[in-house]
């Protein structure tokens, strides 16, 4: 295992949620055969912290994601929340994925509202939808529909919807996967600073290493599937960070040589 000296977390840890990922072993069934996909997984989440999980493409990141989200179960193993197993989706545990996904035929304040009209809280609740509105930059496009906004601005629609309902747990499966290089970039950054500002615990799936480095408290690689954890490597720098930082750079080849792309770079 790859380690660092432990981080002091700026955020406010009673607002986020404590996850306990306990041996978990999963698969599929394919045409009658077991494909397995999860190799004995264990992971502790404390609050407010940020882990993001590096791995290879199809190794299992995303599955990993769908079973602490509550939409499948396990095969083997525990998911603990808060000292609860986890039985099924809930509004304290919320998915952020690669696509808006949002309803075109809706404004951007009405597909930021969907979680609380479905809870029956948006007659008393009404002005969280404006608070993240604003919290995300998008207040003065709350009339606004899907196809007027750009794709960032699309992905902060995304995120508001799920702050809306003041979630412990942001569960983030390549959330800024498909936005260009410079929005990206800007994304990362606002990312972060609303983990900060709100203190939720977050899980991020990223294929990006320099990405992870600079939003995570922890990176957690995984190997080909079946998953297996390779290392759980701690990120000893404060926020803001900057990206030409020496340390951050040495542990950005560190990652790679784990996830066989040294020689590369």
């Amino acid at each position: 295992m790859v380690a660092a000296a432990a981080l002091a977390l700026e955020t406010p840890a009673s607002a986020g949620m404590e996850l306990t990922i306990r041996n978990i072993d999963h698969h599929f069934d394919l045409r009658g055969e077991a494909l397995p996909v999860l190799d004995n997984v264990s992971i502790t989440v404390e609050p407010g912290e940020m882990v993001a999980l590096l791995g290879p493409s199809g190794c299992g990141k995303s599955t990993l994601l769908r079973l602490v989200a509550g939409l499948e179960p396990p095969r083997s193993g525990e998911i603990i929340a808060d000292g609860a197993p986890i039985g099924g989706p809930d509004p304290s545990r919320v998915v952020v994925f690669q696509d808006p996904t949002l309803f075109p035929w809706r404004t951007v304040f009405d597909n930021v509202a969907l979680g609380l009209e479905a809870q029956g809280r948006l007659k008393a609740d009404r002005h969280r939808v404006n608070e993240v509105l604003r919290l995300v930059g998008l207040l003065g496009f709350a009339d606004a529909y899907p196809q007027q906004l750009s794709g960032g601005m699309a992905q902060r629609a995304a995120l508001a919807r799920a702050l809306v309902n003041d979630p412990r747990l942001l569960i983030l499966d390549e959330p800024l996967g498909k936005l260009d290089s410079m929005t990206r970039i800007a994304m990362q950054s606002e990312l972060v600073a609303l983990w900060r500002r709100a203190g939720f615990t977050g899980l991020l799936v990223t294929h990006d290493v320099e990405e992870a480095l600079f939003m995570a408290t922890r990176v957690i690689v995984f190997s080909e599937r079946p998953a297996r954890i390779v290392a759980d490597v701690k990120v000893d720098r404060p926020y803001p960070r900057g990206r030409g930082d020496e340390y951050l750079v040495d542990l950005r080849h560190q990652l790679l040589e784990l996830l066989g792309l040294g020689s590369s770079w």
